[in-house]
């Protein structure tokens, strides 16, 4: 996505004071990602929150703290009565967990507050044309652009799946776009959400962002939102916090915030579970449904049209309303020896990544075929990954690890 700082190529997500987006698996990207950063995040953890809690509920509703999260924590050195009062903005070296195995993300209660959620930035993590080489595989003409359109509100009647991801970084509180996908463990009762790797993971420089949770449909009536809305009117279908989240190990080993190193990886899934606790609902039951993935996408020859979904954040947008762009996708290549991507014309920016690209399965069925990634700082195009056999292991291998439940 687009990114509002002057970079050369820019990743499309957020955060507090400007929206960044998050990654679970390893991804790299040499173009700029499209998610938004926000600020410093000293308006975090200690405001308030009720109650830390981590994936699982009980039949009373009351959120619990698996064993297996405790011990994780501890293995790291975390009081998780010190990381829910604010020890979690420590982003030193030694803190920032890193590998796969070392997701954690137990949830403060009331942590994404309304304003919190407005103040998270996009990402910025721009591409230039320097970033592009026609040498290296196949890349088409840049597309013209396509204007971004308005989603009809209430966006849950139009786009029920698509919602918005926040997390937070060193730089502060970011979000990201993302989508409901179907479960294939769990048929009908998915709790899976697709997003970009940048919008969890921080990639070579970093490590797993903190804080993740998924918020569909959100600020559902498409209205301004202000200080003093309620919950239920920028999260009417609830906050979702991630217990689980995956990327690739290329995008944890290449990936990067402009220039779009790891982008051809840059996917992540992350599993979620109601903060409160819920009513035994899954996310899909809860939001009504789940999109498909198609990790055998025709090529772009075959493709008509593509749909990209999000809530760019960048100016001249302000992260509160969904916006998508139709467009025949051509080719981007990066690296011959990486996957070539899909690139669509479109002026959404940063706080976009990670919204799903939508286009005819097989089947006929709209399925989801790859998520934004990366555009220029002039936003003029989007692209995303075309999802293989690295983005079908990511998938399957949470959806194994929630198999049942």
């Amino acid at each position: 996505m687009r990114p509002n700082r002057p970079t050369s190529a820019t990743r499309r997500g957020g955060n507090a004071a400007r929206r960044p987006v998050l990654a679970a698996a390893a991804l790299a990207a040499v173009l700029t990602l499209t998610a938004t950063a926000c600020g410093s995040g000293e308006n975090g953890a200690a405001d308030g929150p009720s109650a830390p809690a981590a994936a699982g509920g009980t039949a009373d509703g009351k959120i619990t703290i698996p064993d297996d999260l405790k011990d994780r924590l501890k293995e790291h050195g975390i009081d998780l009565d010190k990381w829910r009062d604010g020890e979690w903005k420590d982003w030193d070296r030694e803190t920032w967990l890193r590998e796969a195995k070392d997701f954690v993300n137990p949830i403060i209660e009331d942590l994404w507050n309304p304003d919190r959620m407005r103040e998270a930035e996009e990402p910025d993590e721009p591409v230039t044309e320097e970033d592009i080489s026609g040498e290296e595989g196949v890349t088409d003409p840049a597309p013209r652009p396509v204007e971004a359109t308005a989603v009809a509100a209430p966006y849950h009647g139009s786009a029920p799946e698509a919602g918005k991801v926040f997390f937070d970084g060193p730089k502060g509180s970011m979000v990201c776009s993302a989508t409901v996908v179907e479960d294939p463990a769990n048929p009908g009762r998915s709790n899976l959400v697709w997003t970009a790797g940048h919008c969890v993971h921080a990639g070579k420089e970093g490590g797993w962002y903190r804080n993740i949770a998924f918020v569909p449909s959100y600020n559902n009536s498409g209205g301004t939102s202000t200080e003093g809305d309620s919950k239920e009117d920028v999260a009417p279908y609830g906050v979702w916090w991630g217990d689980w989240a995956q990327t690739s190990e290329q995008w944890i080993s290449q990936g990067a915030a402009t220039g779009g190193r790891g982008a051809a990886y840059d996917f992540a899934v992350i599993h979620v579970t109601p903060e409160k606790g819920g009513d035994g609902k899954s996310l899909e039951e809860t939001v009504g449904s789940a999109l498909p993935v198609d990790f055998e996408a025709p090529a772009v020859s075959r493709i008509d049209s593509m749909k990209a979904t999000g809530f760019p954040a960048a100016p001249p947008f302000d992260g509160e309303r969904m916006f998508q762009c139709e467009d025949k996708p051509g080719r981007l290549s990066l690296k011959a020896e990486e996957p070539t991507m899909y690139r669509i014309g479109c002026t959404m920016t940063g706080g976009s990544s990670g919204g799903g690209w939508v286009a005819a399965g097989r089947d006929g069925r709209p399925a989801l075929v790859s998520n934004t990634s990366i555009g220029p700082v002039s936003a003029g195009w989007l692209a995303g990954p075309r999802l293989g056999e690295e983005a079908e292991g990511v998938y399957d291998a949470v959806s194994r690890r929630f198999a049942g439940r």
